[in-house]
């Protein structure tokens, strides 16, 4: 590989995880969950993407309501030089890799990319690594790339690749003959009889200009509002926001429908580098250590005579008996209980459960936000109590309610609060009353993480009767 060429990642964190519900979910996605790591699938996913002689700095495309958790946990294991590209809505990953390309084109005529989802695990970084060494030839003579995975089953959940003969002068990377986007179970078994084939990773290696010139040349739609979006685009913060009456237009299409499947001639690479989608219950079962009786127990759990199965609650105890191959998964607002067999059938409860607009499918308990946190404790008629954690350094925006007032009791820390038009302290063991229409705003001026408890009262208690009159973040435009 030539010193000289440096590869920029670009980093899908779109998506909402709906198969790994409850814990997955619309507002906070997979790729920000930690999954028994230190680290998120997005931070894992930053980390492998800081190789510095391999890469440049990353390019992060996600979908504007993540902004502030992608930046924040982007921020805490010291990842500062990134672009994070905000979509205003999903148009898949064909769109999103085009933007992304876009930009890159504008900083560089003879850039590659290496575009990867960010809610993968892979644990074998070095061979990671490698393979996307063994890519660059095939890349730099104008074949998009992609990196295949050993199937060990039919799965009906990722592409397939068939490789064909070596390529020359290279090492492990091979012509690509098909590809094939999630076939049905009959096709997969099929597949998995012949050799040569390899799961999709998602992972593609490629020259800017060459993958714009298929754009161009196959979806001209794409790259028309996505340029448009990309030439319409504002900075917002630390953001950069595409237009999104330009990007709105673009066909919502996938990476591999759009290009892999049409463009006639590509490279494999295929790669041992213990990869996983983490893509449903069943997948992080199969990846998870488990006890001598095959279940994966994390958090507060007892089972007794209960083998081949996944139980997972945090929050509070959960005791099991006599059952096999199930999954339980418990939060503090929901609980799921589905047998190994009908787990694939979770999409459609959850698109039940969203077509009813239940809250669950769209935060948890606990949300966060740039300046903090807040955790609904509890619900009644016409009154909710909070938790509000706020950062040092950190206040919210100065704002008012049409519908609710508020009662705050400090609990830990000191808060400048902003009343109407005057300014007092509060600290431990204090309160106070924020009645309807009442301009207001929490500041934490101490030195620890400020802790209150809010107790709201009102007719309507949704989190859009805020009317913000200054904002540190930017969120009076939306």
């Amino acid at each position: 590989m030539k010193k000289r060429i440096k590869i920029t990642p670009v980093l899908l964190s779109g998506g909402s995880g709906v198969r790994l519900w409850p814990i997955s979910r619309k507002n906070y996605p997979k790729q920000f969950l930690f999954f028994g790591s230190k680290k998120s699938l997005l931070q894992e996913s930053l980390n492998r993407s800081g190789k510095r002689s391999l890469f440049s700095d990353p390019l992060i495309v996600c979908n504007q309501d993540h902004r502030f958790v992608v930046a924040e946990q982007s921020k805490n294991i010291g990842i500062k030089n990134r672009k994070i590209i905000l979509e205003p809505v999903g148009r898949n990953t064909a769109p999103a890799v085009a933007v992304a390309s876009i930009i890159a084109q504008s900083q560089s005529k003879n850039s590659y990319l290496l575009v990867t989802p960010t809610d993968h695990k892979i644990e074998k970084t070095e061979r990671f690594y490698t393979a996307i060494k063994n890519g660059v030839n095939a890349a730099s003579k104008g074949l998009m790339v992609t990196f295949g995975v050993m199937p060990s089953s039919p799965n009906t959940g990722y592409g397939y690749i068939k490789a064909g003969k070596k390529i020359e002068n290279s090492s492990n990377c091979f012509s690509g003959i098909k590809f094939i986007e999630k076939p049905n179970e009959k096709a997969a078994k099929k597949i998995l009889k012949e050799k040569n084939w390899y799961w999709n990773s998602g992972i593609f290696l490629f020259k800017t200009e060459v993958f714009l010139n298929h754009l161009k040349r196959l979806h001209p739609k794409i790259y028309k509002y996505c340029e448009l979006a990309v030439n319409k685009s504002s900075k917002d913060l630390d953001f950069l926001r595409i237009h999104e009456q330009s990007f709105k237009k673009s066909p919502a299409i996938s990476l591999d429908h759009a290009i892999m499947e049409r463009v006639g001639n590509f490279a494999v690479v295929p790669v041992n580098m213990g990869w996983n989608d983490v893509g449903s219950w069943d997948a992080l079962w199969e990846t998870s250590k488990k006890d001598r009786n095959g279940n994966v127990q994390i958090g507060d759990v007892y089972a007794s005579n209960v083998k081949n199965s996944y139980i997972n609650s945090k929050e509070k105890l959960v005791a099991a008996v006599g059952l096999e191959n199930i999954f339980v998964v418990a939060t503090k607002d929901s609980v799921l209980v589905s047998s190994k067999d009908q787990a694939a059938h979770l999409k459609s409860l959850v698109n039940k459960l969203t077509s009813d607009k239940r809250t669950e499918i769209e935060s948890h308990t606990k949300v966060y936000r740039p300046w903090g946190s807040y955790e609904t404790l509890c619900v009644g008629d016409n009154f909710q109590a909070k938790h509000i954690i706020v950062n040092r350094n950190s206040q919210l925006s100065l704002q008012k309610h049409n519908k609710r007032s508020e009662h705050w009791v400090v609990t830990k820390g000191v808060a400048r609060i902003t009343k109407g038009k005057t300014t007092f302290l509060l600290r431990k063991n204090t309160s106070t009353f924020i009645p309807i229409k009442t301009i207001h705003r929490i500041k934490n001026i101490g030195k620890t993480r400020l802790h209150i408890i809010e107790i709201q009262c009102g007719k309507y208690l949704g989190e859009d009767d805020i009317v913000r009159i200054r904002d540190d973040y930017g969120r009076m435009k939306l």
